[in-house]
């Protein structure tokens, strides 16, 4: 970054170096271009004066005057009378020079061109004399050439002392502006902003930082979580198996101990599945064979599967709306379902109700399990989707599950552009809406 500061500055030096020279060149020249022109002109009216009264044996003086100036007479058609370089003698017919059939006709004319006599750019001007003739001054540009060239070596050595200026500067400027970054603290970007520029990268980092942060406190607290509820089944299954083996347990209650091992193992095999599906849903691995789904008939499947929870606990269970499809992968959205609904029965009261609704809306499909159950306090209601985040862990317990049910609901809504929305008031129960959005 700093050798690129570095070039880029000098860069941009030499750049306007070399502008400022072809502009200073471009302004010098018609400079001196006009000044010649001037001196050109005033010198051809004051010879146009002098022959006008003294004729034109004023012109025989001219080759001792001003040698680099040449003065030409030209008559009407053409013929070369006088050229103060070999005084006219072996010069061809001038009568279609430009200046010359200029002054011809308008009294005065001008032109810039290579001299074919003496090979070098000349500036002419001509001028009509009282007796017809035409009285041409001409002055070689080859000074102007040397006038530009004359300045670019005090140009040269210029660019030189300010390029070695640049390069001393761009270091010292480059080594303040490069030490905020050097500096900078990427844990906390927003401690020390110096280049407001850098303020929405800097807040982007801030918020990745916090993110990554999040992330691994939520993956140290599922591990702690993961490792404590697979502890608990494992070590009644445990407890159970050893006092079996030791022959502790009447041979009337062996029923009741493998009911309870049968039961802790079968909690166990439930939490290792939730959480593998988890693992997937979180990895993007899950199977995306989409397909078109009731989602009514899906609601009335999973009811059936869960008749025998609700009459064990007396919950009326109803199912309303109309069959509506949507697309997508029937297994995760079965899940999805299952887990509310069975919510829904599990913290219910004794003789409650539960009301499934499914059908079509104007923003698309939906989903709508309402309870009369126990509710959940308002306080809760954004941390219901985390990972075996339970409410009151020993109401929770009574009623067995993992702690992972409705996270699977958040992944499975993600995963298919979903939103799950949920109204609960303690005592008044819990209503809990899936609206699949339309593609």
């Amino acid at each position: 970054m700093r050798t690129k500061i570095q070039r880029s500055m000098i860069l941009v030096l030499s750049v306007t170096l070399l502008v400022s020279y072809g502009i200073l060149t471009g302004i010098l020249y018609q400079q001196n271009m006009r000044l010649l022109k001037e001196e050109v002109n005033k010198e051809a009216k004051y010879i146009q004066t002098a022959i006008n009264i003294s004729g034109t044996n004023y012109l025989k003086t001219m080759d001792e005057v001003d040698l680099r100036t040449r003065v030409t007479q030209i008559a009407s058609d053409g013929t070369v009378l006088y050229d103060s370089g070999n005084g006219g003698e072996g010069l061809e017919n001038h009568g279609s020079r430009p200046e010359v059939k200029a002054a011809l006709k308008k009294g005065t004319g001008e032109d810039i061109r290579i001299s074919s006599t003496l090979g070098e750019k000349m500036y002419y001007y001509a001028l009509l004399l009282d007796d017809g003739t035409v009285l041409r001054v001409a002055k070689g540009m080859d000074t102007l050439g040397e006038t530009a060239s004359s300045i670019l070596p005090v140009i040269g050595g210029l660019s030189a002392v300010m390029l070695i200026f640049a390069w001393i500067l761009g270091k010292w400027q480059t080594a303040r502006l490069v030490v905020p970054f050097n500096e900078l603290d990427i844990e906390n970007p927003l401690d020390n902003v110096v280049y407001e520029e850098l303020r929405p990268f800097l807040e982007a980092m801030d918020k990745r930082n916090k993110e990554k942060a999040a992330v691994e406190d939520m993956r140290k607290e599922f591990s702690a979580n993961v490792s404590h509820e697979l502890r608990t089944p494992l070590t009644s299954i445990s407890g159970y198996a050893e006092i079996m083996k030791n022959g502790m347990v009447r041979p009337e209650d062996i029923q009741n101990f493998s009911e309870r091992i049968y039961k802790e193992a079968k909690r166990l095999i439930t939490l290792i599945e939730d959480i593998i599906k988890l693992s997937k849903l979180d990895e993007g691995s899950v199977e995306v064979e989409q397909e078109d789904v009731d989602l009514y008939a899906l609601c009335r499947e999973i009811l059936s599967r869960l008749s025998v929870q609700a009459n064990a606990k007396n919950v009326h269970i109803v199912l309303a709306g109309e069959p509506v499809i949507y697309h997508g992968i029937r297994q995760i959205l079965d899940e999805m379902i299952y887990n509310i609904c069975e919510n829904a029965i599990k913290y219910n009261v004794e003789g409650g109700r539960v009301s499934v609704w499914a059908g079509n809306t104007l923003q698309g499909p939906k989903v709508s399990v309402v309870d009369n159950g126990i509710g959940i306090p308002k306080e809760h209601h954004g941390r219901i989707f985390e990972r075996f985040y339970r409410v009151d862990k020993s109401h929770s317990k009574e009623h067995g599950g993992t702690g992972l049910g409705l996270s699977i609901v958040k992944h499975g809504a993600l995963l298919h552009n979903a939103q799950v929305v949920v109204e609960s008031e303690v005592g008044q129960g819990t209503r809990m809406d899936l609206l699949f959005w339309k593609e």
